[in-house]
């Protein structure tokens, strides 16, 4: 008999395996699972077998993030974090101290805050101007689709009341169109562009510390979301392959690459080469990265009907299509031909309905295909588009921690979209019942990448640590089951990720496994988010230990 490396026993395993959903043990030897069961695996342990005894603790398969920005999110944690600030005056007092401590930084550089912590959800340049009036700010929100920039950084970027907004982005202005201080979308870039970019080293550091976070968490694979430049962020493909073929990546990550809407099917040779040149280790740049519309917190997500008002009004704006629908079909039956899967931003229901338009003519001119096209954030949907998904094969890339009442949801987003759209909100059990693919993911740093938070708000719809607040359950006919919502955030996406030898624990696949701290599912639901990860095995190799583990 040969013995295997590493065996695990004495606790459930939930293996997301339709076949065999639960076991109490698991074998692995060479990086591969190749014993699932009970009592019987344990004769698989020799002289040189590592064991876990799991104690009780639930073992499950290595979480994946489907739509992650750790890169970015690694370098804001050594930059001016605003992540933790929740208030006005926290986040100018966040500002404050770390320019205070970097008195030769040119740039104070990083991101983080949040539209709820200011008045009417917008900071201004005057409140950077208070604390850093001699140097540039350029603060991006935490989903990025924003900046927050000081005087100083406008007067660099020659913006004044005279500079018009771009096509794809929005300048906010005061009464006199004085730049006011927030510039969105493609307006980032106008000020972003003249930041210095980080160094090589810089990138590195923030993957390895990226990662570092996300091992700690379970993560043992994710799809980042934009490599390539955006809003003044730079190009990150070079780090991930260089990282690849270092050894200093050790999850699995694929790579979307980002779709210039500058640009149209000229830059498919350029993609082309990138795929070709992007598959070394455990990174692979197979997907195409395309933003369709904004947010709705500032009003760019492309909605069928316009945003309302303070009062109730219609206002007329109906939110951006970043690429001109018609175009959009054009270039994803393009990338669709040439074998690339496309990654979608979709906030609002017009634009949902674009995208789906979109695969719909791919499907027509090219065929049924296996590239799995996903749709992330689908914040609002019409239900008239939600069958639509399975019928053309589009994956559901959710974030889930977004799905509840809390400050940001009730004050920025309800009062503005009308009672019937507001309740088309992240239909997550209605995407379920139509039999479309759930994947699940954080946008960190946009929101926190802990698997076991989001797993909390798919089940119960509210925020960790809410209940029996003030917060009712938010639209609670959405809710997930537990085992779904651990689905979704593992085999989910994998197979987003093209991970097909991962996601399950089944024989034969990769060991890529997570032992949580406790048993989620013998606890109360109110209490999910209170698990955290003890272990993170890649490939049968700890790249993760609690001190308790």
């Amino acid at each position: 008999m040969t013995h295997a490396d590493l065996v695990l026993f004495n606790g459930p395993v939930f293996t997301v395996d339709p076949a065999r959903r639960w076991a109490s043990a698991v074998a692995v030897r060479g990086g591969r699972i190749v014993a699932v069961g009970h009592d019987e695996v344990r004769e698989l342990v020799g002289p040189g077998t590592e064991t876990i005894d799991l104690k009780g603790r639930l073992l499950v398969p290595g979480f994946q993030d489907a739509h992650v920005h750790p890169v970015f999110a690694g370098l804001t944690m050594s930059r001016c974090d605003l992540s933790e600030a929740e208030t006005q005056e926290e986040s100018v007092a966040t500002v404050a101290a770390y320019a205070a401590a970097n008195p030769d930084t040119e740039w104070i550089l990083g991101g983080g805050w949040s539209f709820d912590a200011f008045p009417n959800g917008l900071a201004t340049r005057q409140m950077l101007d208070a604390v850093v009036p001699d140097r540039p700010v350029y603060l991006p929100v935490r989903d990025g689709h924003s900046a927050w920039v000081n005087t100083r950084a406008l007067e660099l970027a020659g913006l004044d009341k005279n500079s018009p907004d771009p096509a794809d982005g929005r300048i906010e202005r005061e009464p006199d169109g004085t730049p006011s201080g927030v510039l969105h979308e493609g307006a980032m870039g106008l000020v972003g562009e003249h930041a210095p970019t980080p160094t090589r080293d810089d990138y590195l550091k923030g993957l390895a510390d990226g990662q570092a976070y996300l091992h700690s968490l379970g993560i043992t694979a994710w799809q980042d979301a934009i490599v390539g430049g955006f809003g003044g962020w730079d190009d990150q493909f070079d780090i991930y392959t260089e990282a690849a073929a270092s050894g200093l990546l050790t999850a699995r990550v694929r790579g979307a690459l980002w779709w210039d809407r500058e640009q149209g099917a000229e830059q498919l040779d350029f993609l082309l080469d990138r795929r070709a040149r992007g598959n070394v280790g455990r990174f692979n740049a197979g997907t195409v990265k395309l933003m369709q519309d904004g947010i709705t917190e500032n009003f760019t997500a492309g909605i069928a009907e316009s945003y309302l008002d303070a009062c109730g009004c219609q206002t007329g704006n109906k939110g951006l299509s970043m690429v001109d629908p018609e175009k959009l079909r054009e270039y994803i039956t393009l990338l669709d031909a040439n074998g690339f899967q496309v990654h979608f931003h979709a906030i609002g229901d017009r634009a949902v309905a674009e995208v789906l338009d979109s695969v719909a003519a791919a499907r027509a001119a090219n065929g049924r295909n296996d590239l799995r096209h996903h749709v992330a954030h689908v914040q609002i949907v019409n239900p008239v588009d939600v069958p639509r998904f399975r019928e053309l094969d589009v994956a559901v890339n959710m974030q889930p921690l977004w799905a509840a009442h809390e400050k940001q949801m009730d004050e920025l987003n309800i009062p503005f979209l009308g009672a019937e759209r507001a309740s088309w909100q992240y239909p997550f059990r209605s995407f379920q019942q139509a039999g479309a693919v759930l994947a699940a993911g954080s946008d960190w740093s946009v929101s926190t990448p802990d698997p076991m938070a989001g797993i909390h708000v798919a089940v119960n719809r509210r925020v960790p640590g809410r209940e029996g607040s003030d917060y009712p359950v938010f639209l609670p006919e959405q809710r997930l089951d537990l085992a779904t919502a651990i689905a979704a955030y593992t085999a989910g996406s994998a197979y987003v990720n093209h991970l097909d030898e991962t996601g399950s624990i089944e024989v034969g696949k990769l060991a890529d496994l997570t032992v949580l701290d406790r048993n989620p599912f013998d606890g109360p639901s109110d209490a999910i988010y209170e698990t955290g990860t003890a272990i993170t095995f890649v490939e049968g190799e700890r790249v993760y230990a609690a001190g308790n583990a």
